[in-house]
């Protein structure tokens, strides 16, 4: 093998372990931008309609890159407990107008706007916007209808306009009897911890999303910690009827027999009364934080 063979062969190798080395870099970099520098860039183009005109029929793969961009936004502010999200709204408006068929944009980009703080971006208004905005798009799609519902039901406290939009998503062919059964229920009651818990319950079974499902699961558990609470008061308002004064611990309701065993919360630390009588989430417990938030 001749010397300018060697040295071409050296200098191939070199020069694919540079490229190899900067790539890992790259990725690395990539991998570690913050929520911050993200939302100091500039959109490529505020008007997603001139976008969509420039993108021509690769406007779908531009749709999908920029949900990608959604997401990676979205993570990275929660990750850094940021609740300034005002990019993520632009984004989905691009991301929908590029391709309006998009369906996971605008279920999960919606529950991304709704949700209160720190969880979300506290605009259900906006998430109403984007997912009639899907509705028109894909007007057979009758899932738009349920997450419709839930926004009204959770984010906008309108009990009317939710049952309305499960009872319009019911008359679907096809469609689960759960939507007929949550647009009766929310029309007779209004707001319960019942009726919370099965929504949140059926969020968590359907969502392919992770931190959709994980979300739902934070709620159900401070919805079973609710209703534990509610009972436990119960009983607590039957102990001092029976014996003209206020229990002072749980361990009062198990002694009279109106308990049999110490409850727990969904994390395992037992419930205990406070200074007012009242069941409450035991200090140590990881769900009190959260639950002293629902409580303002």
């Amino acid at each position: 093998m001749s010397r300018r063979t060697i040295l071409g062969t050296l200098f191939t190798v070199f020069l694919a372990a540079g490229f190899l080395c900067v790539g890992k870099l790259q990725t690395k970099i990539d991998q570690e931008r913050s929520a911050m520098q993200l939302e100091k860039e500039d959109l490529a183009l505020r008007s997603p309609g001139v976008l969509k005109k420039l993108s021509l029929e690769y406007a779908p793969l531009m749709a999908a890159i920029y949900w990608t961009r959604v997401v990676q936004y979205y993570g990275l502010k929660h990750q850094a407990h940021d609740q300034n999200l005002d990019l993520l709204w632009p984004l989905l408006d691009i991301t929908t107008t590029l391709d309006p068929h998009l369906i996971v944009a605008y279920r999960f980009g919606s529950t991304f706007l709704s949700d209160a703080p720190p969880r979300g971006a506290g605009k259900p208004d906006q998430a109403v916007a984007l997912l009639e905005r899907g509705m028109q798009a894909n007007p057979e799609y009758w899932r738009f209808y349920q997450d419709l519902g839930n926004v009204y039901y959770f984010d906008k406290k309108d009990y009317l306009k939710a049952s309305q939009a499960f009872e319009a998503g019911s008359r679907f062919p096809g469609t689960p009897p759960f939507l007929k059964i949550m647009a009766a229920k929310i029309a007779a009651e209004g707001e319960s911890l019942e009726t919370s818990y099965a929504l949140w319950a059926n969020i968590y079974q359907t969502a392919a999303d992770k931190t959709v499902r994980k979300n739902a699961e934070e709620h159900l558990r401070l919805v079973k910690a609710e209703m534990d609470l509610r009972e436990l008061n119960r009983l607590a308002d039957e102990y001092e009827r029976k014996t003209r004064r206020r229990a002072t611990s749980i361990s009062d309701l198990a002694d009279d027999g109106l308990l049999p065993s110490q409850p727990r919360d969904p994390d395992g630390f037992p419930y205990v009364l406070g200074e007012n009588g009242k069941a409450e989430i035991h200090p140590k417990s990881p769900l009190r934080e959260d639950w002293l938030k629902e409580k303002k």
